[in-house]
């Protein structure tokens, strides 16, 4: 027989094709990631303009706290229940919906508080946490079904490093524009990148977020409850999650009065624990799905395992270059677990009940971060500042233990 000719025309618009789905990937990427980071710029924006908030509202630290603890408390609750309806229908749609429920609440938020109406804030901000709680879960849950398994974990990383960047970027442009425009501003202006993300999202996503098929049953979603794995991942989160709020509440306050450093300065050294989330998130996928060849569970284990010696020392050092780098070290080693956690978990179920895990993971590791500020209070309270850090140091190694029982994705 002949061989058949290749037909060159015709491999070229394949080469093309590939080539213009891969940037397409990419950008549903960088738009989901775009909305992500707004969101959680919109999370955290109260915390830099508190005095603010108090002042005009009449209201204690407390309250005003409550102004962001709302949205942890919100995303707890709201997010298994988001994860088993995302298993059921359209995560693409779903995104849409949530930044259209992110201007609602801004606009909201922002009308309640010229009136000085602070329980309308507050329910503003609850509406806010379920918008954001879809975002991260469907937003993972895309990420994940757009790429190949060898880039799995890359691409999430860099999705959960929206987080950090919108931290960074609402921390630091809060004051200026509550300064130019009143306080109250600065719920409505978030909702800028995320509706950029939306546009660079909404054409980059087509094809990519339709249903799975039938709808996971009510025993698989309750195989998923019920699954070791599953909730052997989720305690790594839930551990993770706590050492990183843990260290954000409670550093600067021990650098302040244990160590006497200004409140700026203190700011300023904290700032950088989860700053370098921006490159661990990232590096932690890279590192996974590079050097251990997809393998998860070493990550973890060297995450906790840098974290747990530096945490148990931490109040041994005094010098102000040598905190910086032992903040760097330790924001770095605890944020390669959170960004890779969300890969992991939807790895060890079956791809029909994938978003369903990656909602509970969120669960999960969102309850840590609201308990481990108030339990770190009540340690310093009671006992001081090196028996609160020796205490996150012991999380710490709670995490190693738990990182070596936990399975291997398709290795189990």
């Amino acid at each position: 027989m002949t061989p058949q000719a290749t037909d060159p025309d015709v491999s070229d618009a394949a080469a093309e094709s590939v080539v213009q789905k891969a940037d397409s990937t990419w950008w549903l990427v960088a738009g989901a990631s775009l909305i992500s980071l707004g969101l959680a710029a919109y999370e955290i924006v109260p915390a830099s303009v508190t005095p603010l908030i108090q002042e005009s509202l009449q209201v204690g630290p407390t309250a005003a706290g409550l102004l962001v603890g709302v949205m942890f408390g919100t995303a707890v609750v709201v997010s298994l229940p988001v994860g088993a309806v995302l298993d059921r229908t359209d995560s693409r749609t779903a995104m849409a919906l949530a930044v259209g429920t992110l201007v609602i609440a801004g606009t909201w938020g922002w009308l309640a508080g010229r009136r000085g109406q602070y329980q309308s804030i507050l329910a503003s901000r609850a509406l806010g946490g379920a918008a954001y709680v879809i975002v991260w879960n469907a937003g993972i849950d895309m990420v994940s079904r757009a790429v190949d398994d060898s880039h799995r974990a890359t691409a999430v990383g860099i999705f959960t490093a929206s987080g950090p960047v919108g931290f960074a970027l609402g921390q630091g442009t809060g004051p200026l524009i509550a300064q130019r425009f009143g306080w109250p501003a600065v719920f409505l202006a978030f909702i800028g990148p995320a509706l950029a993300g939306l546009v660079v999202f909404w054409p980059a996503s087509r094809g990519h977020g339709g249903s799975r098929g039938d709808a996971p049953s009510l025993q698989e979603f309750g195989a998923v409850l019920r699954s070791r794995n599953v909730w052997l991942v989720g305690v790594l989160g839930f551990l993770g999650y706590a050492l990183y709020l843990f260290v954000n509440s409670w550093g600067s306050s021990y650098l302040t009065q244990g160590l006497d450093f200004s409140l700026a300065v203190s700011g300023l050294v904290v700032a950088v624990f989860p700053a370098v989330g921006v490159v661990s998130r990232i590096s932690g996928g890279l590192i996974s799905d590079r050097v251990f060849n997809g393998r998860r569970r070493p990550v973890v284990l060297w995450s906790f395992g840098l974290a747990a010696p530096l945490l148990l020392g931490f109040t041994q050092f005094r010098s102000l270059p040598l905190l910086v780098a032992v903040l760097l070290l330790t924001g770095f080693a605890v944020q390669l677990t959170l960004g890779l956690s969300f890969t992991y978990v939807r790895e060890v179920v079956d791809p029909h009940v994938a978003a369903t895990a990656v909602a509970f993971q969120t669960s999960i590791g969102l309850a840590g971060a609201f308990l481990a500020p108030i339990a770190g209070g009540v340690v310093v309270n009671r006992a001081g500042f090196e028996p609160a850090f020796v205490l996150a140091g012991t999380v710490a190694v709670a995490g190693i233990i738990v990182a070596w029982q936990a399975p291997e994705p398709g290795r189990q």
